[in-house]
């Protein structure tokens, strides 16, 4: 049973966008799947609230903001929305049941310099081995210095960059409505599709 868990120690920058999507990736694949929280803003959770009945089932997994159990059984995918300032216990008892840990990275300055502190602690766990680990640009405008920035940054990463997905209204549009790029007619968000085909690859192997 994979386990993906979401996390960047920073917050705003696309984790509930990416965590929500996997989760409706791996539910339009006919997978029984299951979406946690544990972030105070309860992003994920809200959304699943939101979630029309009539689209593909993403169950709740209700986790403790303070420790992680292992999901139940009978799930065969799970995903897990982490808090910004991820740290400490939390971080470690996070990674004990991750299999694979999706890194969301928006072209700021501000977000590298945190997210390379948070890579290196990355590095260090001794899980680290046994942990595959990719980065998601997100927020990403190709035209921008920005973009550029952080091209070269996860350039030396030595880390897998699974997609980087651009700047758009329709992740807003579809969380509104508690859904994914994967609940509406592919036609109408094919550009952003081709974006995740990469992150959805990885997710499969």
């Amino acid at each position: 049973m994979p386990v993906v868990v979401v996390a960047n120690p920073k917050g705003g920058v696309g984790k509930s966008t990416v965590a929500t999507n996997i989760a409706g990736y791996f539910a339009s694949r006919g997978h029984p799947v299951m979406l946690g929280d544990a972030d105070r803003q309860q992003s994920s959770r809200l959304w699943l609230h939101l979630r029309p009945p009539e689209a593909r089932p993403i169950a709740s997994w209700e986790v403790d903001k303070d420790e992680i159990a292992r999901p139940p059984k009978g799930v065969t995918h799970v995903v897990l929305d982490t808090a910004a300032g991820l740290h400490g216990k939390l971080f470690k008892e996070t990674l004990k049941i991750a299999d694979k840990v999706v890194v969301p990275l928006s072209p700021s300055i501000f977000d590298i310099y945190a997210t390379r502190v948070f890579l290196d602690e990355l590095a260090q766990h001794g899980k680290a081995s046994k942990l595959q680990v990719g980065i998601v640009g997100t927020r990403v405008d190709s035209r921008t210095i920005a973009a550029d920035h952080l091209q070269e940054f996860v350039g030396g990463l030595g880390l897998p960059v699974l997609g980087y997905l651009r700047p758009t209204q329709n992740y807003v549009h579809l969380a509104a409505r508690g859904l994914t790029l994967w609940d509406v007619a592919p036609g109408k968000v094919e550009r952003d599709l081709e974006q995740w085909q990469g992150i959805c690859r990885w997710l499969d192997a």
